[in-house]
């Protein structure tokens, strides 16, 4: 393990990155990959966590995404086709695609929609709403099991922080 910091703090596997960085080039700031490679690692672990607490309860990570869309929007838990597009940030072909294989599944139906003779609405089944609800509450399980003892006051100043940097990415 590599020395603590001045203040006693210790280093993680970034701080050995950058300072390897500074070494071989002293000539860049190498500074944004104090945040940004903390970031990326971080969610490399939320994203090895999140597929094991879906996998127990028989879904992949896009099939949660369609299935939380859904069940965010309330009861009767339906949207349109072009609104799981928006929510999830797939193309149509794909969301066709994951439709489809939920319907298979039993998690989803397809239902026609009452505003348009045409349209369709996807709507959870009752299996698909006990399936997100059980994995939902698994998830957030294990997120809180992510943020260890770090304190509420920590916790909000580092998800304003977040939604600082990536407001700056949404905007563009």
């Amino acid at each position: 393990m590599a020395e603590p910091h001045d203040d006693g703090t210790p280093r993680d596997e970034v701080d050995r990155i950058v300072l390897a960085w500074q070494h071989e080039r002293p000539d860049l700031d190498v500074r944004p990959l104090t945040v940004l490679s903390r970031v990326s690692r971080l969610a490399r672990h939320l994203d090895l966590a999140r597929r094991g607490a879906f996998a127990r309860h028989g879904l992949e990570t896009w099939e949660f995404d369609v299935l939380a869309a859904l069940r965010r929007a309330g009861a009767p838990y339906r949207l349109s086709p072009g609104a799981l597009l928006t929510q999830t940030l797939v193309t149509s072909g794909t969301m066709t695609n994951r439709i489809d294989r939920l319907v298979q599944h039993g998690l989803v139906e397809r239902q026609p929609s009452p505003d348009d003779r045409r349209g369709v609405l996807v709507q959870l089944t009752p299996a698909g709403l006990r399936r997100v609800d059980e994995a939902f509450a698994d998830l957030l399980d294990v997120e809180r099991g992510l943020l260890g003892d770090l304190p509420e006051a920590d916790r909000e100043r580092l998800a304003a922080l977040l939604r600082d940097v990536l407001t700056l990415f949404d905007a563009s």
